[in-house]
C-alpha cells in the first residue's frame, strides 16, 4: 500500500514553527516513500476560521516547497460526516448526554475528592427514550458522546514512542458532537482519515490520549487504524515552553532573511540523533528521514542555531536561486565574491554599494596617508591583469617593507570602509581600476 500521510491544521492563525515541523516531517514521511502527502484544512470551527488565514497556510506550505499532492477541506465533507455519524448511532456507539459544564465540573470534583479518577460516569445511558423526549419538549438539546469499548485494553505499536497501552476503563467517554450540532475534533478526523487513504498519522505527543480513542473509532467503523507515531514537542532554547514558538510564523521569518532551506534544515532534524546541518536539497532531507532516529527529549528550537544554518545556506545558494532579489545590475561574479560574507541574501545589496561607491573610509594620518598615496601611484604605473589585488600588495610590500595587517587593512579600508569582508582580490575587480584609483587618490 503507498504511502499517504496528511498535515490538518486549523484556519484559525497562521502557521508557526511547531505547525511547519509537523507539516515537514509528514512531507518527508511521504517522499522518502514514493507516497502522497496531502493538505486538510480543518475549519470546522467556521466561527474562528478564516479565509485569509487558509491562503497564508498555503502560502506558507509553497515558500518551503512542502507542495501538497491534494488538499480536502472539512467544511466541504459535512454530509460525509453525518452519515457516518448516523451508522454510529444505529449501531449504539453514540449516546446523547445533557449535562452543563458546570454539572460535569462538580462531577469531576466529587470523583477526585474520593482519589478517584475523574471519568465521566455514564449517567446519561440510564436515559429512557420518554427522558429524552421530555427534555426535547423543554428545549433541551443533547451534546454526543462516542462510548468506549472498556472490556478491552487499547493497544499500538508507535513509530517513536514503542508500544502504547491505555486502559479504556479509565477513560472518559469523549465528547464528539455539541449541542447545537457542530463537530469536534476527534470524529470527523477518523472519518477523513478513512475516506482519504490515510495510513500513517505523525503528529505531537500531546495527540496520544486522543490516538486512544481514535483507535476505538476506526474500529467502530471496521477498519484498522492507521501507523501512528508520536513526536515530542518544541521548546524553547532555554529548555522550557515559550510563548514566541507559538508565534514565531513564516511571514516573521522571512522578514528577517530566513531562507526555506534553513528552517527545513533546522526543523527536519530537530529531535533526533542526526546532525542538524545545513542542506538545500529537500529530497536529501526526505532520503535521510528515520523515525527510529527520533528522541523522546522535548526538542529544543534556537533561533540562534537557525541565523547560523541560514548563513550556511546563503553560501551555497547559486546564483540563479537569487537573481531576482538582488540589486539591479549585480551579475553572478559580485554573487560569488559576496556570498561568503552574508548571513542573508538582503545583505548583499550593502556590498553592492560598496562596490558601486561612493564609501565612508576613515580618516587617514601620517605613515598610513602615505602609504595609500604610494599604493596610488603604484597602481596607476601598474597594467591592470587577471589579479590587480596580488600585483598591487606585491609591489607595496616591497617598497614600503610592510606585511601582515599593515599592508592589507589600510587598503582595505580605503577602498571599502570597513575592516572586514569579501576578498579583495574578488572585490577589485568589481570595483574597476578608475574607481580603486579614485578612491586612494581621494584619501592619499
Amino acid at each position: 500500500m503507498s504511502v499517504v500521510t496528511r498535515f490538518a491544521p486549523s484556519p484559525t492563525g497562521t502557521l508557526h514553527v511547531g505547525n511547519v515541523r509537523t507539516a515537514l516531517h509528514n512531507w518527508l514521511l511521504a517522499r522518502q516513500a514514493g507516497g502522497r502527502f496531502l493538505l486538510r484544512i480543518d475549519d470546522t470551527d467556521q466561527a474562528r476560521s478564516r479565509e485569509d488565514y487558509v491562503e497564508a497556510i498555503r502560502a506558507d506550505l509553497e515558500w518551503l516547497g512542502l507542495v501538497p499532492d491534494g488538499e480536502e477541506r472539512q467544511s466541504a465533507r459535512f454530509d460525509l460526516y453525518e452519515r457516518e455519524f448516523r451508522k454510529l448511532v444505529e449501531a449504539g456507539r453514540v449516546y446523547r448526554c445533557y449535562e452543563t459544564a458546570q454539572e460535569l465540573d462538580l462531577k469531576r470534583k466529587v470523583l477526585l475528592g474520593r482519589g478517584l479518577p475523574p471519568i465521566y460516569d455514564r449517567a446519561a445511558l440510564d436515559l429512557t427514550e420518554a427522558d429524552h423526549e421530555a427534555k426535547a419538549a423543554a428545549g433541551e438539546r443533547p451534546h454526543w458522546r462516542f462510548l468506549l469499548d472498556r472490556t478491552r485494553a487499547i493497544e499500538w505499536i508507535d513509530g517513536i514512542r514503542g508500544r502504547q497501552h491505555f486502559d479504556a476503563a479509565q477513560m472518559s467517554d469523549p465528547v464528539i458532537r455539541r449541542a447545537d450540532g457542530s463537530w469536534l475534533y476527534m470524529l470527523p478526523s477518523v472519518i477523513d482519515d478513512i475516506a482519504m487513504g490515510v495510513t500513517d498519522v505523525l503528529r505531537g505527543e500531546d495527540h496520544v490520549s486522543n490516538t486512544a480513542t481514535q483507535v476505538q473509532m476506526f474500529a467502530a467503523f471496521g477498519m484498522d487504524p492507521p501507523a501512528f507515531a508520536h513526536e515530542a514537542l518544541l521548546v524553547g532554547s532555554e529548555g522550557k515552553l515559550s510563548k514566541r514558538l507559538g508565534s514565531l510564523g513564516m511571514a516573521e521569518l522571512r522578514a528577517e532573511g530566513i531562507e526555506p532551506e534553513a528552517v527545513l534544515s533546522l526543523l527536519a532534524r530537530l529531535g533526533t540523533s542526526q546532525p542538524v546541518e545545513a542542506v538545500i536539497d529537500r529530497e536529501q532531507l526526505a532520503a535521510n528521514f528515520q523515525l527510529d532516529t527520533f528522541g523522546r527529549a522535548p526538542a529544543r528550537f534556537d533561533e540562534a542555531e537557525l541565523a547560523r544554518l541560514n548563513a550556511q545556506v546563503v553560501h551555497q545558494l547559486p546564483f540563479a536561486a537569487v537573481a531576482e532579489r538582488l540589486p539591479d545590475g549585480m551579475d553572478e561574479a559580485a554573487w560569488q565574491a559576496v556570498r561568503p560574507n552574508l548571513a542573508t541574501v538582503a545583505e548583499a545589496a550593502d556590498w553592492w554599494a560598496v562596490i558601486k561607491g561612493p564609501v565612508s573610509a576613515p580618516d587617514f594620518e601620517g605613515e598610513d596617508r602615505s602609504y595609500l598615496k604610494a599604493a596610488a601611484d603604484a597602481l596607476a604605473a601598474q597594467e591592470w591583469g587577471d589579479n590587480p589585488r596580488a600585483a598591487l600588495t606585491g609591489a607595496l610590500k616591497e617598497s614600503t617593507g610592510r606585511k601582515g595587517k599593515a599592508l592589507f587593512l589600510p587598503l582595505r579600508l580605503a577602498l571599502t570602509g570597513r575592516e572586514h569582508g569579501p576578498d579583495m582580490a574578488a572585490l577589485l575587480p568589481l570595483i574597476g581600476r578608475d574607481e580603486v584609483l579614485a578612491r586612494l587618490r581621494a584619501l592619499g
